[in-house]
């Protein structure tokens, strides 16, 4: 098959939909959907218009939960596509027919979850919620005419939960990756994982576990309620991990 050269206006080649919760200056949560997000360890980077309603509150309150829709979802999903938190709609966003909604779980028919190390309520109706707090935001498109106008904003994971059912039989911490199945965003629509594994993965044999130091939750977490939580996990692999990390960097 030969390659074409081409132009798309966008590059979404397809990423999990993730819905932002977060503070607004009077209290209230807003919920921004979006999907240009990746992970690394219990890190993660966002995507985010530096306009939006979700971007203001994460850079005021230095918190969100970055709640993970499934492919059952899209009705909620539509529901808050072409709305925005901010009074009076961005400029950026009236000519693509964007309106105001204060009241975003009502119009999606969501539930708030109380959360404990974060401010801000997690969606009930997610099977995986991502507790998390501000580490830095950068301008993206630096030197261009764009610069600014979307920000990449890395948090750092604080608390995940998940509906039980995604827990792997055997496992306190691991995830039944044959039961998740997450929205993706690809080119503006959306998609499913309905297909399932394709293959087996060789660095599915490494033992996950091997890769917990990276995660950096180790120690303990203070939650809004002002209590400590236990210790979630050991160091105990540390020195497997080093040697991982050095082989992947040759």
């Amino acid at each position: 098959m030969e390659h074409q050269d081409i132009s798309p206006a966008i590059l979404y080649w397809g990423t999990p939909v993730v819905l932002i919760s977060s503070n607004n200056p009077d209290g209230t949560t807003n919920i921004g959907p979006m999907s240009s997000a990746f992970w690394l360890g219990h890190g993660g980077v966002l995507g985010l218009d530096a306009s939006s309603q979700t971007t203001q509150n994460i850079l005021r309150t230095k918190q969100c939960v970055l709640n993970l829709a499934s492919d059952n979802m899209a009705d909620a999903i539509n529901a808050l596509a072409g709305t925005t938190g901010t009074d009076p709609v961005p400029e950026g966003k009236r000519p693509r027919g964007y309106r105001f909604v204060k009241d975003k779980f009502g119009i999606a028919g969501l539930t708030p979850r109380p959360s404990k190390n974060v401010a801000c309520p997690g969606i009930k109706e997610c099977p995986v919620i991502m507790e998390a707090e501000l580490v830095t935001s950068h301008k993206m498109f630096g030197g261009r005419p764009a610069e600014g106008l979307i920000l990449l904003v890395e948090v750092r994971i604080l608390r995940v939960s998940i509906h039980e059912n995604l827990r792997m039989e055997g496992h306190r911490n691991r995830v039944d990756a044959d039961k998740w199945k997450p929205m993706i965003m690809m080119f503006c629509d959306l998609y499913g994982l309905k297909q399932g594994k394709i293959e087996h993965s060789n660095l599915a044999d490494i033992e996950e576990e091997m890769y917990r130091p990276l995660s950096d939750l180790s120690g303990k977490v203070k939650d809004v309620h002002g209590d400590d939580e236990d210790d979630v996990v050991k160091d105990d692999a540390a020195e497997h991990v080093i040697g991982l990390v050095a082989s992947n960097n040759q």
